[in-house]
């Protein structure tokens, strides 16, 4: 019995939300530029929803949505061209590559998403730039959800994009991954790129889920490919640091879609498979003595992920790799997270005085996480006014539905006296 046209429309959408990015990577490589790609990956879309019904969904249905949105690009060339010579439009049209769409999964130098990321993060852009280009135009986040990833208005980014999209054009980027001698020069910002996109997969800046499997697991596909292509040891660190997150993604949310905090997860839930190859990674990394930030961060989620209990983590250990930590790559996030660890090992008044001082410069003031951090202190510390007012800063701040859930039954737990129950 063929499917009925509700069972299609679902199809469609499933393969949008799973396959839309790496076409749209590929017809970038096939049309050249980010625009008319965008626009022939909708156009593809929408005639499978028009056609499938009809005639079936096809074989290989990535394959036909490229061929179907190379083609509308081709007939959109053709309606705009009637004021332009014939012999320009038969140039652009004769450029646009007609070849038999080969997926090569296991093979890195043939993954158009590798080949993409490495197009934004060229260093004729801004730092700022590459990665907000990967972040909207691999991993397909609204340009909401980068600017959060940024702590930047959106507007902002957005103009960011649009000025990284006419570089690229104006500077003929080419949609190629570089050559093996210019690979260590571009392998940071890369990096950088897919760790921010594998962090809003792990803790989503807003929306209704704690997490996006979605993105935290194409962030690891794309480290996976890197460490294939470029085994460095700060990429091979990156992968080990992200698996060991993602093995604790089970335990990070109730049923209900509720968050559960570190220390009240139900570590039976981690995935063993995914620590031991952390783990594993992780030796390969630091053995190489060519020791950098990720790798700093996968061996301090090292020692929580081998901790059998919340009461056996080593929080020693853990400040003295964030000492590292803050001195090969210093951010006040790295600041915040020692600060929490310094709490665990000396107190919370210790990490309050901490807090507080990173509180005082500005820098992460409409960070809502900051202010959460503080409130648990202060509440740890038997101060409920203080630890009421930082609840309400950071409901007021977060965007995420299960975090905000948990910043006010927090708050409606305190004791209405003053004192902290």
């Amino acid at each position: 019995m063929s499917e009925t046209a509700g069972a299609i429309a679902r199809r469609v959408d499933a393969i949008y939300r799973t396959e839309s990015r790496r076409i749209f990577a590929t017809l970038v490589r096939l049309l050249g530029d980010f625009d008319v790609a965008e626009e022939a990956l909708h156009d593809a879309f929408r005639t499978a929803l028009e056609q499938w019904p009809r005639d079936g969904v096809p074989d290989n249905p990535r394959a036909w949505l490229v061929s179907t949105g190379r083609f509308k690009a081709i007939d959109g060339i053709r309606r705009r061209a009637r004021f332009r010579p014939l012999d320009d439009v038969a140039d652009e049209v004769e450029n646009i590559a007609d070849e038999t769409v080969r997926f090569q999964d296991d093979d890195p130098l043939e993954d158009d998403r590798l080949r993409l990321v490495f197009t934004c993060c060229h260093p004729a852009l801004s730092p700022d730039a590459q990665v907000a280009m990967t972040l909207r135009e691999v991993c397909g986040l609204t340009t909401e959800a980068v600017a959060q990833a940024f702590l930047t208005p959106a507007s902002t980014l957005a103009q960011r994009i649009v000025r990284a999209k006419a570089k690229i054009r104006a500077a003929r980027i080419p949609y190629a991954v570089p050559e093996a001698n210019e690979l260590p020069a571009r392998l940071d910002s890369v990096l950088r790129v897919v760790y921010l996109v594998f962090n809003e997969g792990y803790s989503a800046s807003s929306g209704d889920v704690v997490t996006r499997v979605d993105l935290s697991a194409e962030a690891i596909r794309l480290a996976r490919l890197l460490v294939a292509l470029l085994p460095e040891p700060e990429a091979i660190g990156l992968l080990a640091l992200m698996l060991l997150h993602e093995s604790r993604r089970a335990a990070r949310a109730t049923p209900d879609g509720d968050v559960v905090l570190l220390d009240a997860q139900d570590r039976s839930r981690w995935d063993r498979a995914l620590i031991d190859e952390g783990t594993k990674l992780l030796g390969d990394a630091l053995a190489s003595r060519r020791i950098g930030p990720y790798t700093l961060q996968a061996a301090i989620a090292a020692v929580h992920a081998n901790a059998a209990r919340s009461e056996d983590t080593d929080w020693r250990e853990i400040v003295a790799l964030y000492d590292l930590l803050a001195r090969v790559e210093p951010s006040p996030i790295v600041e915040l997270n020692r600060a929490v660890a310094v709490a665990m090992r000396d107190g919370p008044r210790a990490g309050i005085a901490l807090v507080d001082g990173i509180l005082a410069r500005g820098e992460l003031r409409d960070y809502h996480l900051i202010h959460a951090a503080r409130a648990d202190l202060a509440r740890r510390a038997g101060d409920a006014a203080a630890a009421r007012e930082s609840y309400e800063r950071a409901l007021a701040l977060a965007k995420q539905q299960p975090e905000r859930r948990f910043l006010a039954r927090r708050l409606a737990e305190l004791a209405p006296g003053g004192d902290a129950s």
